[in-house]
């Protein structure tokens, strides 16, 4: 990734969390993960005790080589970080949720606005309801993996975007 890029992603990442935080209903935590120290993320534990975080990365971004390299990001809920340091276990956590998870393929310049809509995926999972959360600020297409706790989705613009780029690089 160009710097430029790494520059981006830090400061989307520490906007996200900072007002994904301030949304949530229960405690967040924003800290580093065990696989790289320069990605955060933020976690909480749910009713159940479980601990639960989200990740924001880089799924597409431009490079030294690639420099015309779509810049797409992805939003993982429970995935993307692998077992990530688990600071808060002890005897009120019952480990990481690894009951659902969740990714969201998505343009640099939509994330702040999905912000609200996650909150409200998340709210709407603990509750064990998603028929309360709200319409996505833009098109959404998901698609159910083979899982029945897995699901993963694509803004309509970054699949186009990458679609884009897979056509003129074959």
């Amino acid at each position: 990734m160009t710097p430029e890029t790494i520059r981006i992603i830090s400061n989307l990442r520490q906007e996200f969390y900072s007002l994904f935080v301030a949304e949530m209903a229960v405690p967040v935590k924003i800290s580093g993960s065990s696989y790289n120290s320069s990605s955060l993320v933020a976690s909480w534990t749910d009713a159940s005790q479980y601990l639960n975080y989200v990740n924001i990365y880089a799924y597409s971004a431009p490079d030294a080589f690639q420099s015309e390299r779509p810049f797409i990001l992805r939003l993982a809920i429970n995935k993307g970080a692998g077992d990530i340091a688990v600071a808060r276990k002890g005897p009120l956590c019952r480990g990481l949720n690894r009951k659902w998870c969740f990714e969201l393929t998505i343009l640099p310049e939509e994330i702040l606005e999905f912000l609200p809509w996650v909150v409200s995926l998340v709210e709407a999972k603990a509750k064990g309801s998603l028929s309360s959360v709200e319409e996505p600020p833009y098109p959404v297409t998901f698609s159910d993996t083979n899982s029945s706790f897995t699901t993963e989705a694509w803004t309509q613009r970054a699949r186009q975007r990458i679609d884009q780029e897979l056509c003129v690089n074959h």
